[in-house]
């Protein structure tokens, strides 16, 4: 017996693909996530350019590292930055970037510099080509598939498996993916069906990854498809934590996709998706503000701290509100600034005088954390 048959999905059903929702439901979060948008753009104009240049980087390789984890793939952090920093033409270090840190760092710079132009097939094809760089094991790179075998989304024991998802077959791809871009740029603002930001991208991204058009790549392209509608609605690249912290709610997020999978009544989606973009953006914006805090303690400690000391607050703002899990430790500081274990805790203790950290514990569970961030500011 096939385990599928009894499956309704969303494609299947007669009113495919037009889906069901109540906008006045969203009104609040829609008028939220604007708001927020230009209080972002404010603060981010507050900037210097080296903090603007530092905060870019930060939150689009976060972003790479973040939408891949999603899928369950891993990739270097230090490798995208480098790689992100070399194609923005700043400084940088000269290791060897591999080829899957390239593919997803150059696809998030073409998403952040091509952001206002309208979408094609050739940009998808683009961005599966930069995602897929150095597989050898797909037929189908730059192209929709074209396996006849149903693309299944499963888990569990290959004799027992769960079925979660079945895209369309590979036949009615192209039919299916020019409906989607033609319905993607008519609802863009001044298009002849405009919609609001929020629901336009959640339904974009839930549309892509019901056609499921990739052999691979697709979640991390649905995603990116959702930060392009985001950032269309601002007139700006939104640069928000949005991967972040779906990959925070992984769990919920296959759920919530799941379930709207199966019906083409899609307010218990869009609901969870708004939320979630109006969460990144607000975390979008701690981040900015802790590359300001970041600016005003190395000015009032200009000269006052040693070189190890600079590069271990540097360190630890670079891991954004949240810190390192568990706070600075003096094991964690030599393995940053290498150093003797007795310099590492003189160095940490001048930083408490000097009120750049504040100390929490005793002895050897002794853990600092940079004062701003733990009252609250950012």
């Amino acid at each position: 017996m096939d385990p599928i048959n009894h499956k309704t999905w969303n494609w299947r059903r007669p009113d495919w693909p037009n889906f069901r929702y109540d906008a006045h439901r969203l009104e609040q979060q829609e008028s939220s996530f604007l708001n927020r948008g230009g209080i972002l753009v404010g603060t981010i104009k507050h900037l210097n350019a080296a903090d603007g240049d530092q905060l870019r980087i930060e939150l689009m390789s976060n972003e790479a590292v973040q939408t891949s984890a999603i899928e369950g793939e891993i990739v270097d952090r230090d490798s995208v930055q480098s790689s992100l920093r070399r194609q923005f033409g700043l400084k940088t270090d000269d290791r060897r970037i591999p080829p899957a840190e390239q593919g997803i760092a150059a696809m998030m710079i073409d998403l952040y510099r091509s952001y206002a132009e309208k979408l094609t097939h050739e940009t998808m094809f683009r961005w599966h080509r930069l995602l897929t760089n150095g597989r050898r094991d797909l037929k189908d790179i730059g192209q929709y598939r074209t396996h006849p075998e149903p693309m299944v989304i499963a888990s569990g024991r290959y004799d027992e498996p769960k079925i979660h998802f079945e895209a369309p077959p590979s036949t009615v791809v192209p039919k299916e993916m020019g409906r989607f871009v033609d319905w993607f740029n008519a609802g863009a603002s001044g298009g002849p069906s405009a919609l609001p930001a929020l629901a336009r991208a959640g339904i974009a991204h839930l549309h892509f990854v019901s056609i499921h058009p990739f052999e691979d790549g697709n979640g991390r392209i649905s995603r990116a498809l959702a930060e392009k509608v985001l950032a269309q609605s601002l007139g700006l690249p939104t640069l928000i934590t949005l991967s972040d912290t779906i990959e925070r709610r992984r769990k919920d997020y296959y759920r919530a996709l799941e379930a709207a999978n199966r019906d083409n009544d899609i307010d218990p989606w869009l609901s969870w998706f708004a939320g979630t973009v109006i969460d990144a953006q607000q975390a979008t914006q701690v981040r900015a503000e802790c590359v300001i805090e970041k600016t005003k303690l190395l000015d009032r400690l200009r000269n006052q701290l040693n070189p190890r000391q600079e590069k271990v607050i540097l360190r630890m703002f670079q891991e954004g509100p949240d810190g390192f899990k568990g706070g600075m430790s003096a094991g964690k500081y030599i393995r940053i600034a290498p150093t003797s274990r007795a310099t590492a805790t003189r160095d940490l203790q001048d930083l408490v005088e000097k009120g750049a950290l504040i100390r929490k514990g005793e002895l050897k569970g002794s853990r600092y954390y940079i004062v701003s961030i733990v009252r609250g500011t950012p």
